[in-house]
C-alpha cells in the first residue's frame, strides 16, 4: 500500500514525498484510517515501528480539515505527552517535517533548560504542544499554559512513563483537559497499571498490535558474553577494535556507569560521549548529533537518555550490562534492525546478572546464542552456561503449550517512515 491510498491531504503527501518516505509501515497503515475518523486508540508497537507519523500524519490532516480549529487561532489543539526531553524533541521534527507545508506551529518545551523562550513562543501562539511532563505541570501552574482547548491528546510511551515515575503527573495532566476529545494511547509494552490507565483515559477504542508485546526484529542478530565484571570494559575494546563496526549504542544501568566507560574508551583512542540525565540539554544534543554525523563512534547511554535516539543505519547495540527489567531489552535492541534493516545486539554477562538472561530468554522466549571464543572469556563459562540452559529448558517447557499471537508482524518497507 502507498501513502496516497490513504486518501492523505496533498501537502502531506508532498512533504512526505520529500522525506523520502513511498509505503506506510503497519501500524501506520491501521492507525491513519482510524485517527482520522476521530476515534481513540489503543495502539502498541515496539520501539522502530513507525508509530510517530502513525499520529502525526493524520492530526495534521484532522487540524487542516477542521474549520472550527482554523476559527480559533493561537491556542492549543493538540497536546504531545512523551517522557524524555530527546523523545520530545524528536517528535517535534517529525511535525514539523510531515507539515512543512501547512501553516500550523508547533513547540516543544521540556526542564532543564531556561522557560523564558519557551513561555515566549507560547504567548505568540501555538498549535501542536509536545510537552514532557514536569515543564508542562510547571508552566500550567504559572498560567502559561491552558488545556481547554485540545482536541487531540497523545499519550506516548506510556510504559516508560510509568518506569520513570510519571504516572501521577500524567493523571494531573488528565484532569485538567477537556472531556470531549480524541485520545491516541501508545505504549511498547502493556503491564497491568499502563493497560489501567488506558481503560480510564480512552472511550470505545480500536487497538492496533502490530508486534508481539515482548517480541525482538527477526532483523536483528542478538549474541551474549560471559565475562567477570571486571573484565567488560576490556571485553568492549576488542570488540571495538573491529574496524567494521562504524557506530555503536552502548547500554549502562547507571550514569555514573556510562561516564566511566565512556572516559575508559577515549582513553584506548576509540570516539565516544556519554549521554544521560546529569548531562546538560546542550551537551546531550551534542553528544546525540556527533554520534548521529558520525563524528562519534560510540555513544554510552542509560536507558531514559536513549528512549528517542532515532539513528539511521545504526548498526550495533551492546548491552555492557544487562537491563533489571527484560522488557527494557525488547527496546535497547530495538535501537538498531529498523525499518527492515539488520542490526546486531551484543550483550555482557557476568555471573551476577545470569538470572537477568533467564529472564529475558523467558520474555523473548528464545535463548540468545552464546559465543565462547573471545580473550576474556569466564573460567567456568561451562558452568554457567549449563545453568542458563536448564533454566531455559524449564521456561520452554511451561511456555510450549501457550502459542503467541501474533496479529501483523513488521517486516518493513524500503522507503517507509520510521519516526
Amino acid at each position: 500500500m502507498s501513502f496516497e491510498k490513504l486518501q492523505l491531504i496533498e501537502p502531506v503527501l508532498k512533504a512526505l514525498e520529500n522525506e523520502g518516505y513511498t509505503h506506510p509501515t503497519p501500524i501506520q497503515e491501521q492507525s491513519i484510517p482510524i485517527i482520522l475518523q476521530q476515534r481513540d486508540l489503543l495502539g502498541c508497537a515496539q520501539t522502530g515501528t513507525g508509530k510517530t507519523a502513525a499520529f502525526a500524519i493524520p492530526i495534521l490532516q484532522l487540524l487542516h480539515n477542521s474549520e472550527t480549529i482554523r476559527r480559533t487561532p493561537k491556542v492549543i489543539k493538540v497536546l504531545v505527552l512523551t517522557p524524555t526531553r530527546e523523545l520530545a524533541i524528536q517528535i517535534e521534527e517529525s511535525f514539523k517535517a510531515y507539515g512543512k507545508h501547512l501553516p500550523f506551529k508547533s513547540l516543544v518545551i521540556f526542564g532543564g533548560v531556561p522557560q523564558k523562550p519557551q513561555t515566549d513562543v507560547l504567548r505568540a501562539g501555538v498549535d501542536i504542544l509536545i510537552a514532557t511532563p514536569g515543564r508542562l505541570l510547571d508552566l500550567i501552574n504559572q498560567q502559561y499554559i491552558s488545556l481547554r482547548d485540545i482536541s487531540t491528546f497523545v499519550l506516548d510511551e506510556a510504559d516508560r512513563m510509568l518506569d520513570m515515575g510519571f504516572v501521577h503527573d500524567v493523571k494531573r495532566i488528565i484532569t485538567k483537559l477537556p472531556q470531549k476529545k480524541q485520545t491516541l494511547f501508545f505504549s511498547a509494552t502493556m503491564p497491568p497499571e499502563i493497560q489501567k490507565l488506558a481503560n480510564t483515559i480512552l472511550v470505545n477504542p480500536a487497538k492496533v498490535e502490530v508486534t508481539p508485546v515482548s517480541s525482538t526484529a527477526e532483523t536483528i542478530n542478538q549474541s551474549v558474553y560471559f565475562v567477570e565484571k571486571h573484565d567488560k570494559k576490556s571485553l568492549l575494546i576488542h570488540l571495538l577494535k573491529d574496524k567494521t563496526i562504524h557506530t555503536a549504542l552502548v547500554f549502562t544501568r547507571t550514569k555514573h556507569g556510562a561516564d566511566k566507560v565512556a572516559k575508559e574508551l577515549v582513553r584506548n583512542g576509540i570516539r565516544a560521549e556519554a549521554i544521560h540525565g546529569n548531562k546538560s540539554q546542550t551537551a546531550r544534543q551534542r553528544a546525540l548529533q556527533n554520534f548521529k554525523m558520525r563524528q562519534t563512534r560510540v555513544l554510552v547511554a542509560t536507558d531514559i537518555a536513549a528512549r528517542g535516539i532515532d539513528v539511521d543505519d545504526l548498526g550495533h547495540v551492546i548491552n555492557f550490562e544487562l537491563p533489571e527489567v527484560p522488557e527494557t531489552y525488547v527496546h535497547r535492541i530495538g535501537r538498531t534492525g529498523r525499518a527492515g534493516a539488520s542490526g546486531i545486539a551484543l550483550s555482557f554477562c557476568d555471573r551476577e546478572e545470569k538470572d537477568l538472561l533467564i529472564d529475558i530468554h523467558k520474555l523473548i522466549d528464545k535463548s540468545i546464542p552464546v559465543i565462547n571464543e573471545h580473550p576474556y572469556s569466564m573460567n567456568t563459562t561451562t558452568s554457567l552456561v549449563q545453568h542458563v540452559a536448564s533454566r531455559n529448558n524449564d521456561v520452554i517447557r511451561r511456555s510450549s503449550s501457550q502459542p503467541i499471537r501474533i496479529e501483523k508482524r513488521w517486516s518493513g518497507n524500503h522507503g517507509s517512515s520510521r519516526n
